[in-house]
């Protein structure tokens, strides 16, 4: 199984301690996120666990945790650090980007640089944020951040009902002279692009079809073959093998304003106070008349290790 940690939340920042618990514990309850008062009882262990993926704007926090996340047996894991363009106007909850730069040069060193994606997402045009103005953001960041990580994932704004027209869907020409900006600032540092869940093709500029979670980056971290197949609950463009997520949305507090995962800041903010890491659950604890359905993890493996 590929444990994602998480798509949902940005659990290093905000539940390092909670998620600890639970690899310790070797079991979480997920709520069903479409279906109210049903869930999933994840039961899971370091052998049943291919890979961790981390997903996060700001791992600081959580970075004093690794050791004892290692030291349970959770070895085989990576980081998808996202880093944008954008300053406390789109992004209140993060600490200064230099501080979030210099923890991406730490894990990195930690790490190595394979284990640490650069995600430049999302990527919002519009009257002040042209293809230009993106330029000179990733120009900026690019030689500081391309000597620690072996890929990059861009990914252009999707459209979101709860967003309103804050964040519409750009062009077609505006996304293509982006994609040439950024594809020749990272070409002079060597960095490979690949997109993250875009049906446009960008290879043109030297940007491929990329996937989050992939068959080949999850089989370099595990450092052995491993069999799965396309996560179909994702978008049709999405490319990612399939994971199980252990968040749950609406919980972030970063407070981001472009955020798909939180429709209301206010209520994140609530289900934030409600958190315990003594809970099973990410934020509250159980409630009667909840149906929790039992899974039990299984190792993806094909048996032999990889030359």
């Amino acid at each position: 199984m590929i444990l994602s940690a998480s798509r949902r939340t940005d659990i290093p920042a905000l539940y390092g301690p909670w998620l600890l618990n639970r690899l310790g514990a070797g079991e979480a309850l997920i709520p069903n996120p479409y279906r109210a008062g049903a869930g999933t009882r994840l039961l899971f262990s370091p052998e049943t666990v291919d890979c961790l993926v981390f997903w996060t704007k700001n791992p600081l926090p959580f970075l004093p945790l690794l050791e004892e996340i290692e030291g349970l047996g959770y070895t085989r894991y990576y980081f998808s650090y996202t880093i944008t363009a954008f300053g406390p106007e789109l992004e209140p909850g993060l600490p200064p980007v230099k501080e979030r730069l210099a923890a991406f040069q730490a894990l990195s060193r930690r790490l190595g640089p394979s284990r640490v994606d650069w995600r430049f997402d999302p990527i919002i045009l519009d009257k002040e944020r042209t293809p230009a103005w993106y330029e000179k953001r990733f120009a900026a960041l690019c030689p500081v951040l391309a000597p620690y990580t072996q890929r990059c994932i861009l990914s252009f704004a999707d459209f979101y009902r709860h967003l309103g027209k804050n964040f519409p869907r750009p062009g077609r020409e505006e996304m293509e002279e982006t994609a040439q900006r950024l594809s020749e600032v990272a070409q002079k540092q060597g960095l490979p692009l690949f997109t993250c869940a875009e049906e446009g093709d960008f290879s043109p500029w030297g940007i491929g079809h990329g996937a989050c979670i992939d068959k080949g980056k999850v089989e370099e971290t595990a450092d052995y073959p491993v069999g799965v197949k396309p996560h179909r609950g994702q978008r049709g463009a999405c490319g990612c093998v399939e994971s199980v997520d252990i968040g749950a949305y609406g919980t972030c507090v970063n407070g981001c304003t472009y955020c798909y995962a939180t429709k209301s800041h206010a209520a994140a903010r609530s289900r934030f106070s409600a958190h315990d890491p003594q809970s099973p659950l990410l934020t509250g604890w159980p409630q009667a008349g909840t149906v929790w359905r039992e899974k039990r993890a299984v190792s993806l493996g094909l048996g032999q290790l990889s030359f």
